[in-house]
């Protein structure tokens, strides 16, 4: 397999599962909460909804090395 098609299957599944980690991440965030109504000033994170923002970063980190990767090695 060659190192360019390597990179973009990487960067095709870790953009997907940013998508999904952001998804997850939503807590019950109404209309209201997305202009700040929500009431919550400071929360946080503790126990499955640290592990998925660890995750999410880890995902976000993999999706731009692989872009710089793709953007480095010759065509």
């Amino acid at each position: 397999m060659e190192l360019g098609s390597i990179l973009q299957t990487t960067t095709l599944i870790s953009a997907f599962l940013s998508v999904v980690l952001v998804i997850l991440q939503q807590r019950g965030a109404s209309l209201g909460a997305g202009f700040g109504g929500s009431g919550e000033l400071y929360t946080t994170r503790r126990g499955l909804d640290k592990s998925l923002f660890n995750a999410t970063v880890v995902c976000a980190l993999i999706f731009v090395l692989s872009i710089l990767g793709l953007l480095l090695i010759p065509s």
